[in-house]
């Protein structure tokens, strides 16, 4: 389980069980690809100075948490080399979607070192996962508060991306929406998450709204 940082972190990191893992980097079954909702972080993390995220002038939505190795039974590999410094070019790089200097590091240092590539490539894979993803139009950048089910967002994030709507999973705190969990194979195509990521259990949740 990640440590709670400075930075954006989803208040109920579920898609971890407890399972010990093979920590030989690149020895993980598929990726977790982690975008947590920036109003629901910049609301219980008031003060929060470390990150742009929470920069009204920014009208952050999604934002990257991370792209976590995770194997079928829910086990999940942490720190699995020596990690150095991410490359300043790197860090700045991927500012526009990770939004916080010092979880570009964590993510490199926790996750990355597992995932058996360099820093560069794999957060090339990140950005290429992200941009890649279609998020639902009415998910962007919502002006009031939207109560849904999570099983109305994963269909609709399903759907968007013409993928399995088992490769989708929403975190929740409580009815509180906090990420959308996406299951990537190691080659960033969509797969059913299966058992090994859980699922938020309100019958429905609360995104709040974009600054």
């Amino acid at each position: 389980m990640c440590i709670l940082l400075a930075v954006s972190v989803p208040a109920q990191q579920h898609g971890h069980h407890g399972n010990p893992a093979d920590t030989t980097p690149g020895s993980f079954d598929l990726y977790l690809l982690v975008l947590s909702w920036a109003p629901e972080f910049c609301a219980t993390h008031a003060g929060n100075a470390s990150s742009s995220e929470c920069d009204p002038k920014r009208h952050y939505g999604f934002v990257v948490h991370g792209m976590w190795p995770q194997n079928n039974d829910g086990s999940y590999p942490q720190h699995c080399a020596p990690a150095q410094p991410v490359a300043g070019a790197t860090v700045d790089q991927m500012l526009s979607i990770i939004p916080a200097r010092g979880l570009i590091q964590h993510e490199w240092s926790t996750h990355g070192t597992c995932s058996g590539l360099s820093a560069q490539d794999y957060f090339g894979d990140i950005a290429k996962a992200y941009h890649g993803l279609q998020i639902p139009p009415e998910y962007r950048t919502p002006g009031q508060s939207i109560t849904v089910s999570p099983s109305e967002i994963e269909q609709k994030f399903a759907d968007a991306n013409h993928a399995p709507k088992g490769a989708f999973r929403v975190s929740c705190s409580g009815s509180e929406f906090v990420a959308i969990e996406v299951c990537e194979t190691k080659d960033l195509q969509y797969r059913d998450c299966g058992s090994g990521v859980r699922d938020c259990r309100a019958p429905q949740v609360t995104i709040l709204p974009t600054p």
